[in-house]
């Protein structure tokens, strides 16, 4: 998905202070120190890591097939964290810092080609400082829209599995629960939904309520009923993020990432903090995106909780979660059909016979609106970038503010759908 990344002069650090990633077995040592590493040329015939550190960050056959199609040079490395200022990449036996800094500009500027937690690379250490020889290809990319809508932020790769934490604490949203599963398809990943604080629920009925609800909402997408207190449903989780497998969680503040990520390793090695009485409103406790192995041999990805999930170039997961709206609108009479009053819509003949839910309808819609405002805001600003090179700027547009339309008509993917789905 990423082109191979080559930049030069980043400099490292020995990480060795208490802002280390946690759960990654750091040891203190110089950049002298020749502890034994695990080097592109340590790997034998069948791709298997001769040192066990590697295989705790994830390593699996998938990043062997990689590493023996790449042209780079160096060692075997992966991104564990990402915060406002460093880098932090471990290769299995010591634990490297690279200032965001003294990343290459083109690194910098361009975010879908930044390094990011769960990254597989390629690192230097004959020489000091040591660098970055190049980025492996990614097979999967967890992405949003930031806050503004502007631009793409990136939140984890090489994800098998996106594990939708919902508490509950607090009712289910629909909205959230259908970004979520749309980013986590749009990567090439597979959503599960994770249902937490069972022991808030000792009748089990609002597990019940929300199990029924997401049948609706996320029809064969896999749920799982979790206690991080009493330990229910942790067993289903550690099955599923088997040796070799990464798994993201995504989940607004005070769902209980954190408290399950602990739960999961056996030990505290994520802050927690209480939720907010009454609406039971998380604090930010996770500040940074951290890769911790657990004791089973996968890996997890804690994500900061986000208040919002805005889509970048999502239309194929977004057409993964209304597959059945899309298949419906494909029987429209009309192609460029709105859904909203035209003859011969077979959604609205859907909503009538109250086989489909019309507010899961409108939130389709609204997604397809949101996606098309994104991709005019991405060409907008390729064009205002264009003419900035050329010193020229563009004289601003006479399009009504807060239209979806493109000049000219619907375009190629109208309200029919999303037009890109998932085989």
């Amino acid at each position: 998905m990423t082109p191979e990344h080559r930049p030069n002069n980043s400099e490292t650090t020995e990480s060795t202070d208490a802002s280390s990633p946690p759960g990654v077995g750091i040891r203190s040592h110089s950049v002298h120190d020749k502890a034994p590493t695990t080097s592109a040329h340590q790997i034998d015939a069948d791709g298997h890591a001769h040192a066990v550190g590697l295989a705790s960050l994830g390593w699996n056959d998938r990043v062997a097939a990689l590493l023996a199609e790449h042209d780079g040079e160096g060692e075997p490395a992966r991104v564990v964290r990402v915060d406002n200022t460093h880098l932090y990449v471990n290769t299995g036996s010591r634990s490297l810092q690279i200032p965001l800094a003294l990343l290459p500009r083109r690194w910098r500027d361009a975010a879908s080609g930044r390094p990011t937690t769960g990254d597989w690379l390629l690192v230097d250490t004959a020489n000091e400082p040591a660098t970055i020889d190049s980025v492996l290809p990614r097979w999967s990319l967890l992405a949003r829209s930031d806050a503004l809508g502007r631009s793409e932020q990136l939140l984890a790769a090489n994800v098998d599995v996106v594990l939708i934490v919902q508490g509950l604490d607090r009712p289910l949203k629909p909205g959230r629960i259908e970004r979520s599963m749309a980013l986590a398809w749009e990567a090439g990943a597979t959503p599960v939904i994770v249902l937490t604080k069972a022991d808030l629920d000792p009748t089990s009925k609002h597990a019940k309520r929300a199990t029924a609800d997401l049948a609706t909402i996320a029809p064969n997408v896999e749920v799982i009923v979790t206690s991080s207190v009493t330990g229910s449903g942790l067993d289903s989780l550690r099955r599923l993020i088997a040796p070799g497998i990464t798994a993201a969680l995504v989940g607004e503040s005070g769902a209980g990432k954190s408290t399950l990520v602990n739960a999961l390793v056996g030990a505290p090695v994520q802050a927690t903090a209480d939720v907010r009485e009454g609406d039971a409103k998380g604090r930010h406790t996770t500040t940074a995106r951290d890769l911790i192995p657990l004791p089973g041999g996968g890996v997890v990805i804690d994500t900061p909780g986000l208040r919002s999930l805005g889509l970048w170039d999502t239309h194929e997961g977004v057409a993964s979660v209304f597959a059945d709206l899309e298949e419906l609108a494909d029987r429209c009479r009309f192609p460029d059909c709105e859904h909203r009053t035209e003859p011969g819509c077979a959604i609205l003949a859907a909503v009538e016979a109250s086989t489909v839910d019309p507010a899961r309808v409108e939130r389709w819609l609204r997604y397809i609106d949101e996606l098309e405002e994104a991709e005019q805001r991405r060409a907008a600003r390729g064009h205002l970038e264009q003419h900035e090179h050329r010193g020229v700027t563009p004289q601003a547009s006479t399009r009504p503010r807060g239209s979806s339309r493109r000049p000219g008509g619907p375009g190629p993917r109208s309200r029919r759908g999303s037009g890109r789905r998932r085989s």
